[in-house]
Formats: structure tokens, C-alpha cells, sequence
């Protein structure tokens, strides 16, 4: 169950298309040489802890362990409790690393698929609800050329965004149906920056870092390569 160089957007598709409450897999973490990433999945969400490897021991919070299946026989029965919503999650299902892991979103919908028996058609409705992210972006405004941060949601073809996380309602939601592109956008004088293209309008938007602004896109460009694709179905003609 340890999965080495996963993302942690891959982890949360794997665990929430192929796991259950409790599945749990170990990563990488690229935030230090020495740390790694516990993702975790209890109801509908996925939650990342991060476990110190001290060369001996591995530390998790407070606790240290020698081993890790020492670590997960305590978790088994003592449950984590997720930071912000305060939901306890027990360590159950190790999700195997013999599992083919998707470089793509696209190839999560078929390791479901492989998982479970049932067809691909039969996980077409439930796909969308793979390719979801939300985060912060800076965004720039459409007359006043200036930057302001945004809470952003992708959730089937819709991208919303809100003057913040805490917004009920969105400022606006764009119909992804209705873009023609997503790239890298250089002309900027920011960096991490991209943009997507609409009939009316180009959207420019700017991520933290680099690897943010890659997954928006991958996941973006995946999102308007189904809509294509379905469209294409959908207009093809039907076979005699």
C-alpha cells in the first residue's frame, strides 16, 4: 500500500473511485526528503496526515512508531480524527499498490470498472464526480485588469467561484461545455498562471505554484476532452 511517487489529487481519486471508509494508502510527501503522506479516506473525502520517517522510528503526531505496521495496528483501533471536520477514521483497507495507478483521470474510471466487474458504460454517470478540485486561484478581473484571490470548485462540467472558501453562493459558474481551451499563459507579468478560453471571454488565472497550476490544467483538459468525446457520441451517426 505504499504508492511512492502519487500526487496527492491521485491519491484522492484513487480512494474515492476505488476505496471505502477506511481505505488508506501511503505517499510521498514533496514537501520534505524525510515526511510522508498518510491519505486516508473516511465517508466522502480524503484526508492527508503526514508521517515523519526519522531514519529509526516514524513519528505520527504525538506517537512514534518502530515500524509501520506497528502504526497501523494502533490506528486500527484507535481512530485519527480528521483536522477540520473532526470525523474519526479507522486504518481498514490497505489499497493495494498492485493496483495499476492512472497517469490520467480518464484511466481511474477504468480501474473502477476492472475492480468492481461492472462495464465502463455502467460508471459513465458516476465519472464526473472523479475529476472534482477546489482551491484558491487568483484571478483576474474582466474591466479592472486587477488580481484578486478566489475559492474555486470543479464539480462535472461546472468551475465556480466564490469571494471566498466560507461564500454560499458563487459569484459566478462557468459552463465548461462552452470552453474551447486551457493552456499555460506566459503574457502575464505573474507566474504560475493560465488561462481558459470562452466565446465572450479568456479567464486568466494564477496558482501558488507550479504543480497547482499542472493539476488545474490536467484536470481541465481531461474535463473538456470528455465533454468532446461525448459530444462526439452523441452526434454520431448510428450504425445500420
Amino acid at each position: 500500500w505504499y504508492h511512492d511517487n502519487l500526487t496527492r489529487h491521485a491519491a484522492e481519486a484513487l480512494l474515492l473511485s476505488n476505496g471505502q471508509d477506511g481505505s488508506y494508502l501511503l505517499r510521498k510527501s514533496n514537501e520534505r526528503e524525510d515526511l510522508y503522506s498518510l491519505s486516508v479516506r473516511g465517508k466522502d473525502s480524503v484526508k492527508h496526515f503526514h508521517v515523519e520517517h526519522t531514519g529509526t522510528s516514524f513519528k505520527f503526531g504525538f506517537n512514534e512508531f518502530s515500524n509501520l505496521k506497528e502504526l497501523v495496528m494502533h490506528f486500527a483501533n484507535q481512530p485519527l480524527i480528521g483536522s477540520e471536520t473532526g470525523t474519526l477514521i479507522v486504518l481498514k483497507h490497505p489499497y493495494p499498490r498492485q493496483v495499476e495507478e492512472p497517469s490520467i483521470y480518464e484511466s481511474v474510471r477504468v480501474h473502477t470498472a476492472m475492480q468492481t466487474g461492472r462495464t465502463e458504460s455502467d460508471l459513465v454517470p458516476n465519472a464526473p464526480s472523479l475529476g472534482t478540485k477546489e482551491g484558491y486561484l487568483i484571478k483576474q478581473g474582466k474591466i479592472v485588469k486587477s488580481w484578486k484571490t478566489r475559492w474555486f470548485t470543479l464539480h462535472r462540467n461546472e468551475l465556480k467561484y466564490f469571494k471566498d472558501q466560507t461564500a454560499r453562493e458563487p459569484i459566478r459558474a462557468l459552463d465548461l461545455t462552452e470552453c474551447s481551451a486551457v493552456q499555460f499563459d506566459y503574457s502575464q507579468e505573474r507566474v504560475n498562471c493560465f488561462c481558459l478560453v470562452f466565446p465572450l471571454r479568456t479567464y486568466y488565472l494564477c496558482a501558488k505554484t507550479g504543480i497547482e497550476a499542472d493539476e488545474w490544467i490536467k484536470i481541465l483538459r481531461w474535463k473538456l476532452s470528455q465533454i468532446r468525446k461525448q459530444l462526439e457520441e452523441r452526434n454520431a451517426p448510428l450504425s445500420s
